[in-house]
C-alpha cells in the first residue's frame, strides 16, 4: 500500500496507536538507540564495566595513600612524633654544685655551704591555686594569697619560696601537689660573722663570689653545676619507674683553706673596734704577717660587715680597706730613708749629725714637730726622736734616684700581689719628677701613699734579715675528692744586706725605747722594734689638708732579737692631732702581745741594749 503518511505521534510499527501523553497536549519523542538517561539508566555494558574500572582505580589509590601515610608516620616519623610528644613531658631542673669551704689555718670554717631547695611552679598544670596556696602557706611561711596570685599568673614558672631547709622540703615533697617542683637551692653560711669578713667576702644575689676570697677565687670555690632531665605527668610531678630521669651530677667546688688563724683575727677586730669608739678615730686598720713566710695571720679593719647581712651594709663598707686604701704613712716611711741610708754607706747607727729644727726644701722650710736649736743627734737618736730634719739630711747624701730605688725595693708603689681583688698600688712618683720639696716631704712619709699591707711589708723585709717576701692569704686548695694543693711559693728578693737589715731592728728598738716616741708599744717581756707616723690627712672634702686631721700609725715586730711577727696599725682620726706613738702604739702592742703569747714564743732572752741618741 503505497503514499501512507505517518500523522504525528503514528507508531512506527503500525496500528495508528497514538503516543501516551504525560499531559494535556504534552508529547514524549522516543530517544535514539543508545542514547543515555539520568542515574545511568540505559548504559552499555561496555560503559558500565568501564565506570566501575574508573571507580575502583580512585579507590584504590586513595586506600593506598592513606596506608602509605600511616606507614610514614607509624614507620619512618613515628619515633619523632613520640619523640616531641615525650620531649613535651620532659623537664630539665639544674643541680647545684656545693660550693667549696673557705677555713682558717686550722681547718675552721669562715664560710661553707648547706643543702636547700627552691619550691617552684608550674602554673599551668596546677589545678586549685587557692586550695594548693591554702597546703603550702604553712610550710613556706608565705601568705595564701601571694601563692595563689602566684600559682595563678601566666607562663609556665614561677618561685614560690627559696633555700628552704631539707626537712621543709621533705613536708613539701610528702604531699604531691600537682605542678608543684623543687630544685636545688644551697644556702651559703658564714659561722664566724663579722671576724674576717672583709676577707672572706660574699656571695651576691646571682650565685657568684661579689669580694674578697669568695671573688677571687670564685672558679675554685663554685664548682660545676649538673642538670636532671625528668618525664613528668599530668600533674607536672616525675613519672615514676618508667619515665625518664638522666642526671648529670654536679662537680662541687673545692676548699680554700687561708693563712689566717681565726682566734687572732678575732682579737684584732676587737682591739680595732674599741678603738673606733674613742670619739675620734673613724677608721682602724691592722695586719699581721708571719716574718718567716709573709703568711697574713690576722687582717681586719673596722668598720667591718658581716658577709652573710652583707646586703644591710653600706655600698662603701663592703671592700677591704686594708689592700685598697691608701694614705700617707709619716714618720713609719724614714724607716725606708734609714736602709738606704745604712745601705748605702753614708750612715751608721752611732754616726753623729747636728740637727737644727728646720731645713729649707726649695721654697718651703720644713721643720721637726717643734723647733729647736742644733742638737747633735746619733743617726739611732735622729730615728727615735723621730727628725724630719735629720733624715732629710741623710736622704739628700743618698740622693734622689737612689732614695726611689730603695722604696720601689721595699714594694713602696707596686701591688704585693695577695689574692684580693682591689688591691692598689699606692703612689710613688718617679724621681726625676721630684721638686726639692717633694723630695723633702717624700723621705719623712709625706708626698707618697701607702696600703697598710704595703707597710707591714716593709718591716717584714727589714725584720728578715733584708729579705722581702711578698705576702700572701692563701695557703692552700683541696679537691673534692681530698686532694691538697699548697699555693705556689711568693716570690722573695733582698732589699738589703742582713748586716744593714740588722742595724735598722737595733734603731728601731730605739723608737720604744727610753727616750723614743712610742714607749707604748712596749710589750714585757718581750724587745719590741717599731716605729711611730703621723701625717696630715687629706680632706676629702677640699682635696687640701687643711681640716683634715691625721692618720696615725705604728708598725713594728717582736721579739726584735728574733722577730716572729709583724704588726702594722693605721688610724684615721680626722678631728684630732695626736701621734701615732699615743694612740696607734698601744692598739699594736695590744694585737702583738695576743699573737706572741698565743703562738707560744719564748720571751727575749737577752735585755734591751741600751741605746746612744745624743753624741
Amino acid at each position: 500500500m503505497a503514499g501512507t503518511v505517518r500523522g504525528p505521534g503514528s507508531s512506527p510499527r503500525g496500528g495508528g496507536r497514538p503516543a501516551p501523553r504525560s499531559g494535556p497536549g504534552a508529547f514524549t519523542s522516543r530517544r535514539p538507540p543508545g542514547s543515555r538517561r539520568s542515574g545511568g539508566a540505559g548504559l552499555t555494558l561496555a560503559q558500565r564495566t568501564r565506570r566501575n574500572r574508573i571507580g575502583l582505580i580512585l579507590l584504590v589509590t586513595l586506600l593506598l595513600v592513606v596506608i602509605g601515610r600511616l606507614a610514614v608516620v607509624q614507620g619512618v616519623d613515628g619515633a619523632a612524633y613520640a619523640n616531641a610528644a615525650s620531649q613535651d613531658r620532659l623537664r630539665t631542673y639544674p643541680i647545684e654544685a656545693i660550693r667549696g669551704e673557705v677555713r682558717d689555718r686550722d681547718g675552721r670554717p669562715f664560710a661553707y655551704t648547706v643543702d636547700a631547695s627552691r619550691v617552684t611552679a608550674d602554673p599551668t598544670v596546677v589545678a586549685d591555686p587557692a586550695r594548693t596556696a591554702l597546703a603550702l602557706t604553712t610550710l613556706l611561711d608565705v601568705p595564701v594569697r601571694e601563692l595563689t596570685e602566684k600559682l595563678s599568673a601566666e607562663g609556665r614558672y614561677v618561685v614560690l619560696a627559696t633555700q628552704v631547709p631539707p626537712e621543709t622540703a621533705d613536708a613539701v615533697e610528702e604531699l604531691e601537689l600537682p605542678g608543684i617542683v623543687l630544685v636545688d637551692d644551697p644556702v651559703r653560711l658564714y659561722p664566724a660573722g663579722a671576724v674576717g669578713g672583709q676577707v672572706v667576702g660574699f656571695v651576691g644575689g646571682e650565685g657568684t663570689g661579689a669580694a674578697g676570697i669568695e671573688q677571687t677565687f670564685e672558679d675554685v670555690l663554685a664548682g660545676t653545676p649538673g642538670k636532671r632531665r625528668v618525664e613528668v605527668g599530668s600533674g607536672g610531678n616525675p613519672i615514676p619507674s618508667r619515665g625518664i630521669d638522666e642526671a648529670e651530677p654536679a662537680t662541687d667546688g673545692s676548699d680554700v683553706t687561708l693563712t689566717l688563724d681565726q682566734d687572732l683575727q678575732y682579737v684584732t677586730e676587737q682591739r680595732l673596734g674599741q678603738a673606733c669608739t674613742d670619739g675620734a678615730t673613724t677608721r682602724a686598720s691592722a695586719v699581721v704577717l708571719d716574718v718567716r713566710t709573709s703568711e697574713v695571720v690576722a687582717m681586719g679593719s673596722c668598720p667591718g660587715y658581716d658577709p652573710g647581712r652583707y646586703s644591710d651594709t653600706d655600698r662603701d663598707l663592703l671592700g677591704n680597706p686594708i689592700v685598697s686604701s691608701v694614705f700617707e704613712p709619716g714618720s713609719v716611711m724614714k724607716a725606708v730613708t734609714m736602709a738606704a741610708a745604712v745601705e748605702e754607706g753614708v750612715a751608721t747607727p752611732d754616726r753623729v749629725l747636728s740637727v737644727n729644727g728646720h731645713i729649707e726644701a726649695g721654697d718651703r722650710v720644713v721643720t721637726d714637730a717643734h723647733d729647736h736649736a742644733p742638737i747633735d743627734w746619733t743617726v739611732t737618736g735622729i730615728l727615735a726622736k723621730s727628725s724630719n730634719v735629720g733624715t732629710i739630711m741623710l736622704a739628700r747624701e743618698v740622693g734622689d734616684e737612689k732614695l726611689e730605688r730603695y722604696l720601689r725595693a721595699f714594694g713602696i708603689g707596686s701591688e704585693t700581689g695577695i689574692e684580693l681583688p682591689g688591691e692598689s698600688a699606692g703612689i710613688l712618683q718617679d724621681s726625676d719628677e721630684w721638686s726639692r720639696i717633694r723630695a723633702a716631704n717624700i723621705a719623712i712619709g709625706q708626698g707618697v701613699s701607702v696600703t697598710t699591707l704595703q707597710m707591714a711589708s716593709v718591716f717584714q723585709a727589714i725584720a728578715n734579715g733584708g729579705v722581702r717576701i711578698e705576702p700572701r692569704i692563701v695557703r692552700s686548695i683541696t679537691s673534692p675528692e681530698g686532694q691538697v694543693r699548697p699555693t705556689e711559693e711568693p716570690e722573695s728578693t733582698r732589699v738589703i744586706s742582713e748586716e744593714t737589715a740588722d742595724s735598722l731592728a737595733y734603731m728601731l728598738e730605739a723608737v720604744v725605747g727610753p727616750g723614743g716616741t712610742a714607749p707604748l708599744g712596749e710589750i714585757e717581756g718581750f724587745r719590741v722594734a717599731g716605729k711611730t707616723g703621723t701625717a696630715q690627712r687629706a680632706n676629702p672634702e677640699t682635696g687640701r689638708y687643711d681640716g683634715g686631721g691625721y692618720v696615725t700609725t705604728f708598725v713594728g715586730f717582736a721579739p726584735a732579737d728574733d722577730p716572729q711577727y709583724v704588726v702594722a696599725v693605721d688610724l684615721e682620726r680626722p678631728t684630732s692631732s695626736a701621734e701615732g706613738g699615743q694612740v696607734a702604739a698601744p692598739v699594736f702592742a695590744d694585737i702583738l702581745r695576743y699573737a706572741l703569747t698565743a703562738d707560744g714564743v719564748v720571751p727575749s732572752g737577752t735585755a734591751r741594749p741600751d741605746f746612744r741618741l745624743t753624741g
